[in-house]
């Protein structure tokens, strides 16, 4: 069982004017194909090429002689969930999330600031994530391909700060990338989603 590109959740042009769609034309068919591609190689004949990917991530996770098994599976992973996390005329974010947010970090400004600053702070390529660690709302940022499913935490929320996702449209602005996939992109109702799963 090979692992495939999942296809987008919705058309090239529907992120425009904050995503392009030659942004996600190169982010989605090239980059998340890349490493794809890289998970089959890497895992054909092995007992991992049947596992799911969320069991190939925790199997190589710290383990030095997988590691690019792991930067693979977790970017194919970090990739797909991050598809989901963006949508046209989003930034709306539903009662009872907003309530669980307020209750974990005060208000929803408070979490928007410190997510806002996971991103910005994350050195070099990474995410920005909002999970659940136990029972608690957290925000934190990951660095390469690291990501929440590798530390028994619950991601709900993230936001891709490698150079690729906003290079095309935004150059060297992360802080106005972020800015655009929080107040319009941010599919709150998908991690609200996930809360509830």
């Amino acid at each position: 069982m090979a692992f495939e590109l999942p296809p987008l959740p919705y058309a090239y042009d529907a992120l425009a004017p904050y995503i392009s769609s030659e942004t996600l034309h190169l982010h989605h068919d090239k980059h998340h194909q890349t490493y794809v591609t890289n998970l089959n190689n890497l895992t054909k004949d092995t007992p991992l090429a049947n596992a799911s990917l969320e069991e190939v991530i925790k199997a190589s996770a710290g383990d030095s002689s997988k590691v690019g098994i792991f930067n693979n599976a977790a970017q194919v992973w970090n990739h797909t969930f991050f598809w989901q996390c963006l949508k046209k005329d989003g930034g709306k974010m539903p009662a009872a999330l907003e309530q669980r947010i307020v209750a974990d970090f005060g208000s929803v400004e408070k979490f928007k600031e410190e997510l806002t600053q996971a991103a910005l702070t994350q050195f070099g390529s990474g995410w920005a994530w909002l999970y659940l660690d136990g029972d608690k709302l957290k925000v934190g940022k990951t660095g390469n391909a690291d990501t929440p499913l590798a530390h028994g935490q619950k991601p709900l929320f993230t936001i891709d700060v490698w150079e690729h996702a906003y290079y095309v449209d935004f150059q060297n602005r992360r802080a106005d990338f972020v800015k655009a996939v929080i107040d319009n992109l941010a599919n709150w109702d998908f991690a609200a989603e996930q809360l509830a799963a």
